[in-house]
C-alpha cells in the first residue's frame, strides 16, 4: 500500500507540471557515452514518449562523434581534430553523413516508434531543416580551413513546429545544407542551441555524460543544481568552464538569448534524468537561467 500510496504522490507532483508544459517545446540534445549505452538510451527516449503522449512537444538533436570516429578508423581513414572541431574531407563526409543519417538518427527513431511514440527522421539524406555555411577557425590571425564543417545559420523551425503539433517527434543530426545544396557537418551542441533559439522553445535540455557544471572541475561535490547566464559568462573567462562543456554552455547561452526561459546540463546515465528534470522538485544536472 505504501508503494502504491508513494507512485500516486509522484503521478500529483508531475500533475503541475504536466499542466505547465502541455503544448510547449523542449529541444533535447542528446550526446556523449550515453549513446553507445542501450539502457540509457532506451530511458531517455522513453522519457521523451512519455513527454510527447502528455501532450509536450520534445524535440531530439543528436550527436554521434564516437561512432563517427569509429566507422572512419575501420575504414582506414585518418580521424583529425582542429580545435575541438572535426577535420572533414569528401570521403569523411560520406561516412559521417552515413553514420549519422543511416544509422544513429534511424535508430533513435525506430526505438520511438516501438515504444509506441511516432518520430520524423530529419537529415540531409531526407527532410533537412538545418541550413549553413562553412566554418572557418583563426589561429594566429590566419584562416582554418576545415573541409566541409558548417555552423547552422537558418533552422526551417515552421517545419518542425507542424511536425511537433501533429504529434511527431522531430529527430534532428547535426548536418546542413549549404546555399548550392552542398552538406556541412556541424557541432551537435552548436546546433541543437540553434534549434531551441529558432523555436523559442519553453526549454532547452542538453543530456551528456556529465553531472552537470562543477564549480571547482577538480571538485565532484562542487555540482552547481543553478547558475546564471552572468556566472557563466564568468565561469568561461576564468577558465573553469572549458573543453568539452564548453560548446554546452555555449548553446545554452545562445537559447537564453534568443529568448528561452530555461536551460540544462543533465547527465543521462542516471535513469530517467529526463523526466526528473522537468516533471519535479528535484533536479539531477545544473539549471542555467538569466
Amino acid at each position: 500500500m505504501q508503494e502504491a500510496i508513494a507512485k500516486a504522490a509522484t503521478l500529483v507532483e508531475a500533475l503541475s507540471y504536466i499542466q505547465r508544459f502541455r503544448g510547449k517545446i523542449v529541444v533535447v540534445k542528446m550526446g556523449g557515452s550515453i549513446m553507445d549505452d542501450p539502457k540509457a538510451m532506451l530511458d531517455m527516449l522513453t522519457d521523451v514518449v512519455f513527454m510527447n503522449t502528455v501532450g509536450m512537444y520534445p524535440v531530439i538533436v543528436h550527436g554521434g562523434g564516437k561512432a563517427i570516429s569509429s566507422a572512419m578508423e575501420a575504414r582506414g581513414l585518418e580521424v583529425q581534430f582542429v580545435q575541438g572541431r572535426r577535420y572533414t574531407d569528401q570521403r569523411s563526409l560520406t561516412v559521417v553523413e552515413h553514420v549519422l543519417c543511416n544509422e544513429i538518427n534511424q535508430a533513435i527513431v525506430d526505438q520511438i516508434n516501438a515504444l509506441g511514440g511516432q518520430a520524423m527522421p530529419m537529415h540531409t539524406l531526407g527532410s533537412c531543416v538545418l541550413f549553413g555555411e562553412k566554418l572557418f577557425l583563426e589561429e594566429e590571425g590566419r584562416k582554418i580551413d576545415l573541409g566541409f564543417v558548417g555552423q547552422v545559420t537558418e533552422v526551417n523551425g515552421r517545419l518542425v513546429e507542424l511536425l511537433c503539433r501533429s504529434g511527431t517527434v522531430p529527430v534532428i543530426a547535426p548536418l546542413a545544407r549549404d546555399r548550392t545544396g552542398g552538406r556541412l557537418n556541424c557541432n551537435a551542441d552548436t546546433a541543437a542551441g540553434e534549434v531551441a533559439a529558432a523555436l523559442k522553445a519553453e526549454k532547452f535540455v542538453c543530456v551528456s555524460d556529465t553531472h552537470g557544471i562543477r564549480r571547482d572541475p577538480k571538485d565532484p561535490d562542487s555540482l552547481a543544481t543553478s547558475l546564471t547566464e552572468a556566472e557563466i559568462v564568468k565561469m568561461i573567462a576564468s577558465g573553469v568552464i572549458d573543453g568539452g562543456m564548453l560548446p554546452k554552455t555555449n548553446a545554452c547561452l545562445r537559447a537564453l538569448e534568443a529568448g528561452v526561459s530555461r536551460t540544462h546540463i543533465i547527465d543521462g546515465k542516471f535513469p530517467h534524468s529526463l523526466l526528473l528534470e522537468i516533471f519535479s522538485d528535484r533536479g539531477v544536472g545544473t539549471l542555467i537561467q538569466k
